[in-house]
């Protein structure tokens, strides 16, 4: 920053060479050189932006606002104005009587106030344009306090003939930009001054007074934040339909939903500011509400209210803390137990979410496995469904929970081959508080009672320890579980539906699995077809996950060359569908065309036995139609398919919208090939 002596030596040798080669290149439109050592880089700069821009030298654009549009100027800043007043204003009383005229702009230069002396803001009015609702960015202005700190971003001076307008040039703008809390600049300060009444630590004074404003702007959308987010939290708690509770660590309640109250027994109450204490006996509960020491899921509560009226309540609890992990609330979420075993499916994701539209095949054995399906859904019976890993199991499994009466009760999987066989029984069955080592002391529901109202599938069955089988033949006898520990069996309304990769009926041969119990799982049996043996399906399924992962990322691939098709086809297929999704996924990250090739295909593709290619046309050039002409395999396709586009598309392995292309670039004609 430049000291009073030098602002006094500015006034004549500076604000002569200034004059001069303002004089030069601005004035006479000289051409300018690339810099000038005697004018500072910041104005210079600034000077070439003004003169490319083709803004006057002589006078200042009439570039005002509309009263329509200065209104809504105002109402866009009028957090700014309002903060900024106050700061203005005081910084007006160290510069008054000294012909200072303070300004405050927008980001794009238009100004929104002034403070002055009357007579100096009509006189600066008459003289350079300076009111309200006028631009003085640099578009408009040139060279100028307001519009080159709004380009630069940086607080700064501009004295005299540094100003590129020649009505400019007897003032000194002293100007900070204003930025809100995420460094955007959202407007600027500006004290216009006299030459000769300006001095350099009044920006330093326009500085701290920014400073003050973006501090107290700061503040206000801080509290606003806090507002807008305290008015969402009750929003949003009113909206759950669980009973919501939040005390403070002293147990006062601060904010409670109207169904909390409900299941209180207290629904016309309003409880805000009350202890809980005062509206339960906490002090007979066997969890202490007041002073929970860690969270707390689906917990049986037995509790009374201030009326003597006794609940029977699920407690789930989280604690609140501060950066300092001190606890500051407890958030009680509280259920009916009867609602129980729905909202830990809700919780826990236990919802199918594939249906038999997700099922993608055209294959004889595909869809005689959906067919199945179907008539599966419309009865309650036990499912037994068949097939190697990867064949879509679950997929099956989830399509008939889906369409039948149970679609909106919870579907829950487990997989009896991946737990260990000492918990395999807890997790199916549940437990009491208490009943082993390591057990919650308020005990667990299993499977079966969250499954209640719904489905549960039984993945891997056929690696069922035997002794457990014992207890899963009783369940589907009597449907009723006892849960391990407990004395009571429970009522369960659950349909069972069992998978397994392995052969069953050698199973029950060699005794490693309950012949009753297989009869019993085995009424309605679905058998999923490997891959390999309905090899018509991949091009389809190919080009079903060629749109799935085009679309997830951001890919327009149109499918395989012939020759990465025909190794697609005559892959054994190990891994079945989803080893196939997974060669997709990975050819899509690695083609950079809109063509997968072979080069994209693992290792594997090409060190196996090739299997014969299939008898019918499942290629564009398969070993039985190499020589063939493009024309002629499109039109064998339509008519073995009845111009059937999908079905055709997939034996030709491209997509239906290249298909359509080819079609009209043939010149064949659809309708001769449909029945």
């Amino acid at each position: 920053m430049m000291g009073g002596k030098v602002m006094m030596e500015l006034a004549d040798d500076y604000s002569k060479k200034l004059y001069e080669y303002w004089n030069l290149y601005i004035e006479k439109n000289a051409p300018m050189p690339d810099t000038i050592d005697e004018i500072r880089p910041l104005i210079y700069e600034s000077w070439k932006r003004s003169k490319a821009n083709k803004v006057s030298h002589r006078e200042v654009a009439d570039a005002k606002l509309s009263p329509t549009e200065l209104r809504y100027t105002f109402a866009r800043n009028e957090a700014l104005m309002s903060v900024a007043h106050s700061y203005i204003s005081k910084l007006y009383s160290y510069v008054k009587g000294s012909n200072f005229i303070i300004a405050l702009t927008d980001n794009r230069g238009f100004v929104l106030d002034l403070v002055g002396e009357d007579r100096e803001i009509q006189l600066r009015a008459q003289k350079s344009g300076l009111t309200i609702g006028c631009n003085r960015s640099e578009e408009y202005s040139g060279t100028n306090g307001i519009g080159t700190c709004l380009v630069t971003g940086m607080p700064i001076q501009i004295w005299g003939r540094e100003h590129y307008i020649a009505p400019h040039h007897s003032y000194v703008c002293s100007a900070a930009p204003i930025r809100n809390q995420h460094g955007k600049i959202i407007g600027c300060l500006d004290v216009i001054g006299p030459v000769g009444g300006v001095h350099s630590h009044t920006l330093a004074m326009v500085c701290a007074a920014v400073d003050g404003i973006e501090k107290e702007m700061k503040m206000r959308e801080a509290y606003d934040r806090i507002s807008a987010a305290n008015n969402q939290l009750t929003s949003t708690i009113q909206s759950i339909s669980s009973g919501i509770i939040m005390i403070d660590n002293m147990g006062i309640i601060t904010h409670h939903n109207n169904r909390a109250m409900q299941f209180l027994k207290l629904p016309n109450n309003n409880c805000e500011g009350e202890n809980l204490a005062n509206i339960l006996d906490v002090k007979r509960a066997h969890i202490n509400l007041l002073d929970l020491k860690r969270d707390v899921s689906n917990r049986e509560l037995t509790i009374r209210n201030h009326l003597g009226t006794t609940l029977n309540l699920s407690l789930s609890a989280t604690i609140i803390h501060n950066s300092h992990h001190e606890k500051i609330n407890t958030v009680l979420v509280i259920e009916e137990q009867r609602q129980i075993h729905k909202m830990v499916s809700k919780m826990s994701g236990f919802t199918a979410r594939f249906t038999f539209d997700s099922i993608i095949g055209i294959s004889n054995q595909i869809k005689q496995a959906i067919t199945i399906g179907k008539l599966a859904a419309q009865s309650d019976s036990n499912v037994l469904i068949l097939g190697e890993s990867g064949t879509g199991k679950e997929l099956m499994a989830q399509s008939i929970h889906n369409a039948s009466d149970r679609s909106n009760g919870p579907f829950i999987a487990i997989n009896c081959g991946s737990l260990p066989k000492g918990l395999i029984e807890s997790e199916l069955f549940g437990y009491e508080g208490g009943a082993f080592t390591g057990a919650s002391k308020d005990g667990q529901p299993g499977k079966f009672e969250l499954a209640n109202g719904g489905t549960i599938f039984l993945d891997e069955i056929g690696d069922m320890a035997l002794e457990l089988q014992t207890s899963l033949l009783r369940v589907i006898q009597t449907r009723e579980i006892t849960r391990i520990g407990g004395r009571l069996p429970r009522k369960i309304d659950v349909r069972i539906m069992a998978a397994t990769n392995v052969n069953l009926s050698e199973s029950v041969k060699n005794r490693s699995f309950r012949s009753d119990l297989y009869y019993r799982l085995n009424v309605l049996s679905i058998l999923i077809p490997p891959l390999r043996q309905r090899t018509e399906d991949i091009p389809v399924l190919i080009e079903h996950f060629i749109k799935v992962y085009n679309q997830s990322l951001g890919k327009s691939v149109e499918g395989l060359s012939t020759a990465a098709l025909n190794r697609m086809i005559e892959h054994s297929w190990s891994g079945n569908v989803r080893e196939l999704e997974n060669i997709i996924e990975r050819a899509l990250n690695l083609t950079q065309e809109d063509i997968i090739g072979e080069a994209e295909l693992p290792g594997e593709f090409f060190s196996e036995n090739l299997q014969s290619p299939p008898s019918y046309p499942v290629t564009m050039e398969s070993a039985n139609t190499g020589k063939r002409k493009e024309p002629d395999r499109i039109k064998a396709a339509l008519e073995k398919e009845d111009g059937n586009i999908t079905n055709a598309s997939a034996l030709l392995g491209i997509p239906k919208r290249t298909l359509y292309r080819k079609l009209q670039k043939y010149g064949i004609d659809i309708n001769q090939y449909r029945i």
